[in-house]
């Protein structure tokens, strides 16, 4: 069983994110969780290289940088969750890298 913050959760399921816009502070940790029976990859646009979010890239995944870039670089099973902090102010659109017409925002002010 896990246990999802108080806060800046967001739900995958198999008709995308919820909330499509989460508004957050600088330096806030948001956190995905897999509502749906399938894994989800939750990944920066653009979709299939993942570069918009500064500094990310699907050419990153499983190195030592993976930790710092918004992707999650794997399945995220049902019933899991993946986190990232993000540093940088702006609107930052995202996507399901297994699903790409599943596309949402997180603002950052």
């Amino acid at each position: 069983q896990v246990t999802l913050p108080e806060k800046n959760v967001i739900y995958m399921t198999d008709k995308g994110f919820k909330p499509n816009l989460l508004v957050i502070k600088q330096g806030e940790t948001v956190t995905w969780y897999n509502n749906d029976t399938i894994p989800h990859i939750p990944s920066s646009n653009n979709h299939p290289t993942h570069t918009v979010y500064p500094g990310s890239s699907i050419e990153k995944c499983g190195t030592s940088e993976e930790s710092s870039i918004f992707d999650a670089c794997r399945g995220v099973a049902p019933g899991q969750t993946y986190s990232f902090t993000f540093d940088k102010r702006g609107t930052w659109r995202y996507h399901d890298h297994l699903s790409a017409g599943h596309i949402s925002s997180i603002a950052v002010q």
